[in-house]
């Protein structure tokens, strides 16, 4: 028996609907020696300060904050799962686990947490897959490689958890201390907003400039001169320009080829999506009207290549005509 963990219940579903495990249980489906359950997001994470001492007021003088130990703890309204997955770990038939959560850095790092947290010793293979559609889900299977070929995954995933503890604790501390009042500090969160700032204030301080351009041409090709601040310069050189003849000393003819558009990501197709047909936020319905494919970055990897010749309708114009007969066209 074996024992597949997936991050999110539908991903769960999914998996078990293709390797026979169709008998639901409290917490996990069951069948074809398979055992399917689900972590619901982050089921564990790092501790707070308050797990490592007297930490609860936030004072100047215990700064900086620095576990020697570090402390996973489980969230307290996933509490119930965790102990589903714990039993089913170790349960004796079990033999071994799949993990099946997202095919990322932060999906090694929910199953990680959940399978030390749960002292569990027993072998685990990765199951490293982009698409929920069932030509991918055994061709994952198929390829299941051993879990700890991804532990520098792991341990970089782990390694960006704990800046994230280090800076947003301790950070977040010192400035809410020193200025009396709460502010948020964060790894990324602070970066990102100190360059809205910056690109704002840039906005609110600019001053437009006349600039002046001197422009000569034959009705067939046109020259222009870099941008002048003083219109002196630029009235200087049309003079120099006027009743003279200009002469083309060199000309270059370039056959240059255009890259297609890259591929949708989930948030650029949701944007473009609302703007035509007013669906941003429908596309995780249950019904799954529209399937998504989630490209991270533009490219089409191996595990897409194998489901596009199942769903070719899909890529069609009938199907875009047929969707633009059901979805509300913005007039805008």
């Amino acid at each position: 028996m074996q024992l597949v963990i997936a991050e999110k219940p539908s991903v769960a579903m999914s998996i078990a609907a293709v390797i026979g495990a169709g008998e639901r249980k409290d917490g996990y489906m069951e069948g074809g020696g398979y055992l399917v359950s689900w972590c619901v997001g982050h089921l564990a994470g790092l501790a707070d300060a308050t797990h490592y001492g007297d930490f609860k007021k936030w004072r100047y003088e215990d700064l900086p904050i620095l576990p020697r130990t570090w402390e996973t703890v489980i969230s307290p309204d996933k509490e119930e799962q965790f102990e589903t997955l714990k039993n089913l770990m170790h349960r004796k038939d079990v033999e071994a686990l799949i993990c099946a959560t997202d095919a990322g850095r932060e999906g090694e790092l929910i199953f990680r947490f959940v399978y030390e947290k749960a002292g569990c010793k027993k072998p685990f293979y990765r199951l490293w897959i982009s698409s929920m559609e069932e030509s991918a889900i055994r061709k994952g299977f198929e390829d299941l490689r051993d879990g700890h070929d991804y532990d520098p995954l792991y341990h970089s995933a782990l390694c960006r958890a704990k800046a994230d503890w280090l800076i947003g604790i301790n950070a977040t501390r010192l400035f809410s201390v020193l200025y009396n009042h709460t502010l948020n500090v964060g790894r990324v969160q602070t970066p990102t907003l100190s360059l809205l700032v910056e690109r704002d204030n840039a906005i609110s301080d600019f001053q437009k400039k006349k600039y002046y351009v001197v422009h000569i041409g034959n009705g067939t090709f046109e020259a222009a001169s870099p941008p002048y601040t003083e219109k002196a310069e630029a009235e200087k050189l049309r003079k120099d320009c006027d009743g003279e003849n200009a002469v083309c000393t060199s000309l270059v003819r370039e056959e240059k080829t255009e890259n297609p558009p890259r591929l949708y990501d989930l948030t650029t197709l949701q944007r473009e999506a609302n703007r035509l047909y007013l669906i941003a936020r429908r596309f995780h319905e249950p019904q799954e009207i529209i399937k998504i494919f989630r490209f991270g970055n533009g490219s089409v990897n191996q595990g897409f290549q194998l489901c596009f010749p199942t769903c070719p309708f899909a890529f069609s114009v009938p199907f875009r005509i047929l969707l633009s007969l059901f979805l509300p066209r913005r007039n805008d």
